[in-house]
């Protein structure tokens, strides 16, 4: 599949800017829980935080083979960075989408600058791979919405400023769920646990509480019941971009193995002589590539009319073989990929995510086999 001399070039410019800027330093970031903040701003500067925001709201204005390739590209650096980016473009999305102009005049051109940073509110600690089963609720008083529940698994939720949220007007009524935007700095509020996870330990991942919180009525993106349908919408594209950074990742992985495996001698000769390695090796770069074309696929299926089959697959697969990648990447180092001493031992932590969140590899081949069923 060809790219473009535009998306080369800016696949290229996103390359160069991670080797220079983020490979280096996301191991301590990844040590020490601290989010790169002036990674981000530096990325914001570049336009990446406006990808999915339209130009005339300044914003970048991405194809989907596009975002796909950035996402790959940073997530080669770092998989937190990659990560946060993602979510807050799943909340530009749904501003876009959604939104009325003055929402749109009011917050995209500042998200495209980077702030204040999104997030998006839909998994619940009793409602994950089921959000019919929410519990939070946004009850209509007169020109206000009160809206009271909690949130979890929340991707950017201390350090955004405005959270796409989604909640029943009627908490008993399954069909009521709506989406609204809630700016963070909204009275009752608060950010709950911070997660302590396995990997992405650089990018912040909490609950956020709602207690009496009151927003205009205005702030109301979709009808009355129609925020599921949003929401799965825009997460078909999530996942193509949730693809696309477990394909960077592994790429990461495989690199660094076969890199190791060149340098690395045992039996008087370097490791990749030993067949054992080198078909490991020749199976991982397979694995890479057929998770890069079928992620290139959905994402060119995905321009224009929504493929959710496409975008599941891709997810499916690309997270399954990061998953995979990155775990002979540490097998190949041996004990030292164990060791925090190599990244591939990070890669190996941060890769079981990509088959988790925006939906579970059990959730994907769901999704794939109902549009086999006659």
């Amino acid at each position: 599949m060809e790219l473009t001399e535009e998306q080369q070039l800016i696949r290229e410019t996103i390359r160069e800017f991670v080797a220079e800027e983020v490979t280096d330093r996301a191991p301590a970031a990844d040590q020490n829980q601290s989010f790169p903040e002036d990674i981000w701003d530096d990325l914001a500067e570049l336009g990446v935080a406006g990808l999915t925001i339209p130009e005339a709201y300044g914003g970048f204005d991405a194809d989907q083979l596009t975002y796909s390739l950035i996402n790959e590209e940073l997530a080669r650096g770092d998989l937190s960075l990659a990560t946060a980016l993602s979510v807050h473009c799943l909340a530009t999305s749904c501003i876009r989408e959604f939104g009325s102009e003055a929402h749109r005049e009011q917050w995209l051109p500042k998200m495209n600058e980077g702030r204040p940073v999104g997030a998006f509110a839909l998994s619940e600690p009793d409602a994950g791979s089921n959000p019919r089963e929410m519990s939070t609720e946004a009850s209509e008083d007169g020109d206000e919405y009160v809206i009271n529940g909690t949130k979890q698994w929340i991707t950017n939720g201390e350090r955004s400023g405005v959270v796409v949220l989604f909640a029943k007007t009627d908490r008993d009524d399954s069909d009521s769920i709506t989406q609204f935007l809630v700016p963070k700095e909204t009275d009752g509020v608060s950010v709950g646990k911070k997660e302590d996870k396995l990997g992405l330990r650089a990018s912040d991942t909490t609950t956020l509480v709602f207690d009496d919180a009151r927003i205009p009525a205005e702030n109301r993106l979709t009808p009355v019941g129609e925020g599921l349908k949003a929401a799965l919408s825009t997460l078909t594209n999530g996942r193509t971009a949730i693809a696309s950074q477990a394909v960077g990742l592994a790429t990461a992985a495989f690199e660094e193995a076969v890199e190791y495996a060149n340098d690395r001698e045992q039996f008087g000769q370097p490791i990749i002589e030993h067949q054992a390695v080198a078909h490991k090796l020749a199976e991982m770069q397979t694995q890479v590539q057929a998770a890069r074309l079928l992620t290139r696929d959905a994402a060119r299926k995905n321009e224009g009319d929504v493929d959710p089959v496409a975008a599941s697959m891709a997810k499916y697969f690309a997270s399954e073989a990061a998953v995979d990648v990155a775990g002979e990447a540490v097998q190949i180092h041996g004990g030292y990929g164990y060791t925090k001493e190599f990244d591939v031992e990070r890669y190996f932590r941060d890769a079981k995510v990509t088959t988790i969140y925006e939906g579970t590899t059990e959730i994907q081949k769901e999704l794939i086999s109902r549009h086999l069923k006659q």
